[in-house]
């Protein structure tokens, strides 16, 4: 297959850019070392660490912050195991959205590891 564009790696910038390209009427595909879509952010930096200090933000409200809204708890124990189920759930969600978004644009999807093989 031809293509006017490779892009090496599907986080936020290769992704934005791939559709980009693929808008502007290029022939495309990406190539991502992970089995999903969206590189190290959305698979397992940024977006799962945020997933999971979210929850921990709705913990420390719950056994610090609710009683001066009036709100009384008690025994509130975090379920670590429903936590990173959830997390999984959300980094699942956003990879599925990204993969979306590449056949929408009829961008081609090539697991593995991209690299270039001479000088440009």
């Amino acid at each position: 297959m031809k293509y006017d564009v490779v892009v090496i790696g599907s986080g936020p910038g290769g992704y934005v850019g791939a559709i980009r390209a693929a808008q502007l009427g290029l022939k495309v595909a990406i190539v991502e070392k992970y089995n999903t879509l969206g590189g190290t952010c959305l698979n397992v930096g940024c977006i799962p660490s945020k997933a999971l200090l979210d929850s921990t933000e709705h913990f420390h409200n719950a056994t610090h912050n609710f009683a001066e809204h009036g709100i009384q708890v008690s025994s509130v124990k975090a379920d670590l195991k429903q936590m990173i189920t959830r997390k999984n759930g959300v980094v699942d969600q956003t990879c599925k959205g990204v993969e979306f978004l590449m056949k929408k644009n009829k961008i081609d999807i090539y697991i593995g590891v991209g690299s270039f093989v001479t000088k440009i």
